[in-house]
């Protein structure tokens, strides 16, 4: 298992992990399927040179099994601050420690840049594994956002969890 930094090289397998995740688990993310679908290469390129965030990537045999992105805070007052958003490992992968691996990445990243104290993430609040995740790693829950997506006339509330470094 490989985790590294993704980069520009990486669109085209990032794009697909992205629509995968978005089509197998639109729970988990505010944007959507169709929103991301029609998006070029350039788009997740962009993405990954992006110098506000990391999208860390774990590779298996050359094969991009899931990812996670750290977005850094552009306003003064909360560059103190980063968010752990986007974190996805394909279905056959799971219970491997994989996503594990990738925030533990994350969060050895966010403790070598400076000035970053915190990091915040939210999950949709009926995700158990993923939740069980984040609070063996330090992450507490300070808050639940009522009715935070709205899928199909379906509303899901999202906890709101953050680790202090």
């Amino acid at each position: 298992m490989d985790i590294r930094v993704l980069e520009k090289r990486d669109a085209k397998a990032y794009k697909k992990l992205r629509l995968e995740a978005l089509q197998t688990n639109p729970a988990a993310f505010a944007s959507s399927y169709e929103e991301e679908k029609d998006f070029t290469l350039e788009n997740f390129e962009n993405r990954l040179t992006n110098s506000s965030a990391y999208t860390f990537g774990a590779f298996e045999e050359g094969e991009l099994n899931g990812v996670v992105t750290l977005q850094l805070e552009q306003k003064v007052k909360l560059k103190h601050r980063t968010n752990l958003v986007a974190m996805y490992v394909t279905t056959e992968k799971r219970g491997k420690g994989i996503a594990k691996k990738l925030i533990q990445e994350a969060i050895k990243r966010a403790e070598k840049l400076e000035d970053i104290e915190q990091i915040y993430l939210s999950v949709s609040a009926n995700n158990t594994p993923a939740k069980s995740l984040y609070n063996s790693l330090g992450f507490t829950t300070y808050g639940i956002d009522r009715r935070a997506l709205k899928i199909d006339n379906t509303y899901l509330d999202e906890e709101l969890m953050v680790l202090f470094l």
